[in-house]
This record gives structure tokens, sequence and C-alpha cells, in this order.
């Protein structure tokens, strides 16, 4: 990879029971290639595991990139593009007042977001996207890894 490469990222998140067992699946394309990373967690959550898969997705992503992540989480879209402000803002307190859920992963993820140029694409899950579905598939496989 270098600077003037166009990065495509598509994350996903599973989770079995909620929370419950979770695995994260990421598949990323650049100049022909392909890498697909994947990991799990014993007991975790949904939303834990989506954010995860972004945030392992950017730290194999090491120099400064132009970015288009893929993802079918609006919690994970809208937290980083939209809410992250308000709450920065806020000492990291939602709009009623109490701490935000997952603060440690959102902090790690906003530092990780800076380091880069991010287009944050949401797409539909589960609908024949075959990306986002080889992403859930790996997200899916690392369940089963537990």
């Amino acid at each position: 990879m270098n600077k003037t490469t166009i990065i495509n990222i598509w994350t996903d998140g599973a989770c079995s029971g909620n929370p419950g067992p979770g695995g994260w699946g990421v598949l990323i394309k650049f100049n022909n290639s392909e890498k697909k990373l994947s990991g799990s967690e014993k007991n975790t959550t949904n939303n834990r595991m989506e954010m995860l898969a972004v945030i392992n997705a950017l730290k194999f992503v090491e120099i400064q990139s132009s970015i288009n992540l893929f993802t079918d989480s609006k919690y994970v879209k809208d937290g980083i593009t939209k809410w992250i402000h308000g709450w920065k803002k806020n000492n990291w307190r939602n709009s009623q007042k109490k701490e935000v859920k997952n603060k440690d992963l959102w902090i790690e993820l906003d530092t990780l977001s800076q380091k880069h140029r991010i287009n944050w694409i949401w797409v539909k899950g589960h609908s024949g996207n075959i990306e986002n579905d080889i992403a859930d598939e790996l997200a899916t496989q690392a369940i089963e890894t537990i």
C-alpha cells in the first residue's frame, strides 16, 4: 500500500446471543490484492464486534490512506460521523448524561480514524453485497472458533 492507493474495506460483527460469543470479520481490497481478517471474544455484544471489525481494519492500514469503509452498522457509521462530536464535547456523556457505551472502543476508533481520509458508507446487511457477505461469513466463522 502507498499513500495514493484507495483502500476499500468491508467490516461486519456478529454475536450468538447479545451478549454472548461474538466475532468480527474484515475484507480489505487494495492494488488488486485482498486481505481477510477476523477475531472473536467469548462474552461480548454485537455492537462491540462491529466496532472491533473497523478498529482492526484500520490498525491493518499502517500508513495514512484514503479509505472507502463499508459497514452495515448504523451504530458505527452514525457514532463516528455524527454522535462522537457531542460525546467528546460532553466528556463522553450521552444526551441522558450517562457514560457512552463502549467508550473505550469509541476513543480507539476516533484516534485511528483521524489518521486517514475515510469515506464512511452504510450498506444493507444480508442484501447480496458480495463483499459484505464475505465479512459477515468471516465474523460468523470466528464465533465457531471459540
